[in-house]
Parts: C-alpha cells; sequence; structure tokens
C-alpha cells in the first residue's frame, strides 16, 4: 500500500545502457499503483546533463529516483554517484544501483558512495521480472520519497 497520496507523477531516471534491460525496467515500473514517468539515458555524462538541465535536458525535471546501472561507457555508475552525493543540489535524490555484478567489491563500493540500495540484476528473464516487481513495490508503495523530487 502506497503511503503517497501526491497523484503527481513521480519521475524515475534510470541511467540504463542495455535497450533491453531500459526496456524491461520501464514497463515493470509503469505497471505499479502509482503514475510514473521514466526518463531513459544511456550513461553517466547523459545523467548529469539530466539533472543538471543542460542542452537538450534543459527543461527536465528532478526526479524522485533514480535507478542506475553501474558498468556504462563513457561515465560508469561508481563515478557518477560519486559526483551526484557529492553535489549539495542532487545529493538528497534516492539511487537505486541495479546491476549484473554480484561481487562484493562493488557492492561495497555502492555503498561507500552513499547508494540507497544496491541490486544485483539477475541474468534470466524470469528472475529480472521478480527482482523488478519487488523493486516497485518497496520503492513506490513501501517508502517514501523526498518531496522535492518530482
Amino acid at each position: 500500500m502506497s503511503k503517497r497520496t501526491d497523484k503527481r507523477p513521480i519521475h524515475v531516471l534510470l541511467v540504463e545502457d542495455n535497450p533491453a534491460d531500459a526496456e524491461l525496467a520501464t514497463e515493470v515500473l509503469h505497471e505499479g499503483p502509482l503514475p510514473k514517468i521514466v526518463h531513459t539515458v544511456e550513461d553517466g555524462l547523459e545523467a548529469l546533463s539530466f539533472l543538471r538541465r543542460e542542452a537538450r535536458f534543459a527543461e527536465a525535471p528532478r526526479p524522485g529516483l533514480i535507478v542506475l546501472d553501474l558498468n556504462m561507457p563513457r561515465l560508469d555508475g561508481r563515478k557518477f554517484l560519486s559526483i551526484v552525493k557529492s553535489d549539495p543540489d542532487l545529493r538528497g535524490i534516492p539511487v537505486v544501483v541495479l546491476t549484473s555484478s554480484e561481487a562484493p567489491k562493488d557492492i561495497d563500493v555502492c555503498y561507500d558512495l552513499q547508494a540507497s540500495s544496491c541490486i544485483p540484476k539477475p541474468l534470466d528473464l524470469p528472475s529480472l521480472l521478480g527482482v523488478m516487481t519487488a523493486f516497485e513495490s518497496y520503492w513506490f508503495g513501501a517508502a517514501v520519497l523526498p518531496t522535492s523530487g518530482g
């Protein structure tokens, strides 16, 4: 049951370079009870431009949640997370890392960099659907997101 009474859509920034994973995540996010608008970018550089409202993202809304892949070209998730969490204007946005890595060092780095959550991404579709459904239920059902996010 959602604790959110505001019916405005929640803006989610999905940072994912794999088009199939991005499409699946977007579909699952739209299945939940709360309205969501998912904005997808392919890497950390595009995500920073979105958050800073630069260039083609000049009218971008502030997301209520960021879903972040770790391993991406140009600017990877670790560096992106470090930049976001050191920026006073951005650090309050929850960042959930969704990664194919289950290496303890990768998980530890995510939390060291102040990720709100780190979720290993299963490789098979049924398990991935289960993880994404649980993710949606927690972040948009049980958790309360910051009110300053879209």
